[in-house]
This record gives C-alpha cells, structure tokens and sequence, in this order.
C-alpha cells in the first residue's frame, strides 16, 4: 500500500480549493489517493451522499463553471462524470473483521474568498496559495481532508478490528452537505462517530477532547415585492419594497432573547433598488437564526418569519419566504472525549489536552452527530490546536502543519481504542 504523505496532500489541496457543491478537483484529487490506499468499499458523488438532501446548492450554470474548470485543470475525467451535476464528496470504508462501525467526518470545501498574495503569507512565499484567483481554504478544510486520508491510511496498517468509515464531505461552509451524508445509507450502521476541527483559536500542541455548545442555525430569504412609480411626481402611487424591507431589519433585531439560553439573528444581505428616483418594486434580503438548542433556533425562526410578513402587510407589500440551510444543535458524547482525551496524551508534540470546549458557532457535522446518536450511538467533535496568523476566513489564514500529524495520531489512536472499550 502506498504511503501518503499528508502535509503534501494538504499542500496539493489547498492549491485547488473549489467552494460548496463544486469540490470537482477536490473530489477528484481525493479519490485519487484513496484509490491508492487498501480500501474495502470506496463511494464516489452521487453515491456518497442523499441527493435530495443537499441544502444551499447554487445554481446550474454555478456548478457548470467549476466542472468545467476542473476538467480543463486536468481531473480525471471518470470521476468528474460521476460529480455531474454537483454532487460531490466521498465515503471511504476499510472493514477490518468483527467489531463496531465507526466513522470519521472531514470537510473538504473552501470559500469564495481570495487569498493573500503578501511574501510574509506562507503559502504565497513557499508557492501553495490558491491557484483558482477567486477561493481559498480559509478555515483548514484542506487540512481536516488530509487528516481524514491520514487517518484511513494509519487504521488500516494497525491492528484494528472493525470497521472505519470517512466521509469526505462536502458544502460545510453553507451549512449545505452534512444532511445529505447523514440522510445517506453509510451512516445508518455507524455506532461511533468523531468530528474534528484545526484551530479554533487553540495554539498547536493542544487537544481539544469534545467540543459541545454548537449553535443550531438556519438561513432564511425573504423578497419584498411592491409598485414602482417616479418618486418625486407620483409617490402616491408607489409601493415601497425598501420601506418594507427596511421595517423587517429593525425590527428583527427587536425580537425578544429568550430564557432558556442565547439567540441570534443576522440580516447579513440586502439587495435593492435601481435609481434615487424610483420607488422600489423589489428588494431582498438574507437572514439567519441562531439558538443553543434547535428549539431555540425554531423560535427564532418563527419570530423572524412574523416579522417579515408584519413589514410587508404595514407597507401594502408582497413578501415570499424562502427556508434555506440549517443545522441543529448537538453535544460531544462524554464516553467517547474520555477515550480521545486519554490517548492524546501520550501523542507526540500534543503538550496541552482540554477536557471540554465550547464552539459558540454553528456547524453542520451536528447532522451527522444527532444521527448516530438518535440510533443509539455516541459522537464527539474533536479540536486539534493549529497556530493560524490570520483568524479563520480570512485571506491570511493558514495552517501550522505538525498540527496534521497531531490529528491522524489522535483520531487513529482513538479510533484504534474504541473496540477494546467496546468490549
């Protein structure tokens, strides 16, 4: 079996990074060295993932632009035909004699973000920035898909019994492809599963055994739809989609917070208007909702929901809502960051092991997570400490790389541990 080596795979990776639902190369790329690797059962796009559950997914012509840039880039044009359409990711399985399933989930996508070129930005000075002029891995997904193969390799040439699945996925940035594996056929027998992420303002050499307070969130788009007229002659005759538009911002974030923990709510898009002297027909926002359970989330929702209808009816307006992506809440399981805490104390660079953290941000491993743990199992989000000189996504952020070495020893050593415990 090949080795691997993952700093170079990362490096590889983050030269390519492809945004949410058009990972193509990415893909690709992945599964180019997973094919390498004593794999049992490898699952390629549209087999990897529920198709009718991908959330935020752009447009045709979006995803037609990327796949046609990754086939001039040179990816394998047999794994390319099977991504058609924008379903992307993988699901990479080793089946190692009796023993439990347990799954490992990275994240493989960037963001629509362009990457410093400044000398003293390690990946412009050693010649790994981002060659696409329009994204980047700004939050270390390159290094969590390095990991996940790191991981596979390392289980596979241990001694362990079971069965290990890593699910490549895809569209995490848009809260978009963690409902569609975890709605996928791959999870349904998994009875432990870990999570991970670099950083997240933890230097490297620490761990981060589980991480808990993930904030449910969902997006929602509203348009405002009313009756242009001139609006120095006739703004009798008008009916103001800005009016309304701008009523429902104030007043979204007069929504009471409520008892039973901390909300939020984000009007982080506003589109509209054509000329100072025009009345407008049309205006459009995107919002989002945040709660420390999914039922605060849901009230949440619901409050901004009334407002927006509330705006429209005030000034005579139309106004169609559209629910976008959401994820729920979830918590680390305490079983599974014992285990993760006892063998990252004997990895080698890793000085500090936290017992317990708390994300204050949203992510959408939480539909992986409340899925195996609905079916009985446990699951546990895992932090690998990575020093980054820019915060995460933003144009500086880059990965200190001993920290991929810090997570393949952790996740295989914990992974690794599980059966004995099992047992």
């Amino acid at each position: 079996m090949a080795s691997i080596d993952p700093v170079t795979l990362r490096r590889e990776l983050h030269r390519h990074p492809e945004p949410a639902w058009r990972e193509f190369e990415t893909t690709a790329r992945l599964v180019s060295h997973l094919e390498s690797l004593d794999l049992d059962a490898l699952y390629v796009g549209p087999e990897a993932i529920e198709g009718d559950h991908r959330l935020a997914v752009p447009d045709d012509d979006e995803i037609e632009r990327w796949f046609d840039r990754a086939r001039e880039a040179g990816a394998d044009p047999d794994v390319l035909d099977r991504l058609e359409g924008g379903y992307t990711g993988a699901v990479a399985v080793i089946e190692r004699g009796d023993g439990p399933t347990i799954g490992l989930r990275v994240d493989i996508d960037g963001l629509p973000q362009l990457e410093s070129d400044d000398d003293e930005h390690r990946p412009a000075a050693e010649g790994f920035r981002s060659e696409t002029g329009e994204s980047m891995h700004a939050c270390g997904h390159d290094a969590h898909a390095a990991i996940g193969v790191g991981t596979l390799e390392a289980v596979a040439d241990s001694d362990f019994e079971g069965t290990l699945k890593v699910f490549f996925q895809p569209a995490e940035e848009v809260i978009g492809g963690g409902k569609s594996m975890a709605k996928s056929e791959h999870i349904e027998d998994v009875e432990y599963l870990y999570a991970l992420h670099v950083g997240l303002d933890h230097p490297t050499g620490t761990v981060v055994a589980g991480i808990d307070d993930f904030l449910a969130v969902r997006h929602l788009e509203a348009t405002f739809t009313g009756e242009p007229a001139h609006a120095g002659a006739t703004p009798q005759e008008g009916r103001n989609a800005i009016q309304a538009l701008a009523t429902a911002i104030q007043n979204c974030y007069a929504i009471p917070r409520h008892a039973d923990g901390p909300t939020r709510v984000n009007v982080g898009v506003v589109e509209a208007g054509d000329a100072a002297n025009i009345i407008a027909e049309e205006a459009h926002l995107v919002a989002e909702v945040r709660g420390q359970t999914t039922e605060l989330m849901a009230y949440m929702s619901e409050r901004v929901e009334r407002t927006l209808r509330a705006a429209a009816e005030m000034h005579d307006c139309e106004v169609e809502i559209e629910i976008g992506a959401e994820a729920p809440s979830a918590e680390s399981d305490d079983e599974l960051r014992e285990i993760v805490a006892e063998v990252a104390e004997s990895v080698d660079g890793v000085d500090t092991v936290v017992h317990q953290s708390a994300l204050g941000g949203s992510e959408d491993a939480t539909f992986l997570m409340k899925e195996v743990q609905d079916n009985g199992g446990l699951a546990c989000y895992v932090g690998v400490g990575t020093d980054h000189p820019g915060g995460h996504h933003t144009a500086t952020f880059d990965v200190d790389e001993p920290t991929i070495r810090h997570g393949i020893d952790t996740l295989s050593a914990a992974i690794e541990a599980i059966p004995n415990a099992d047992r």
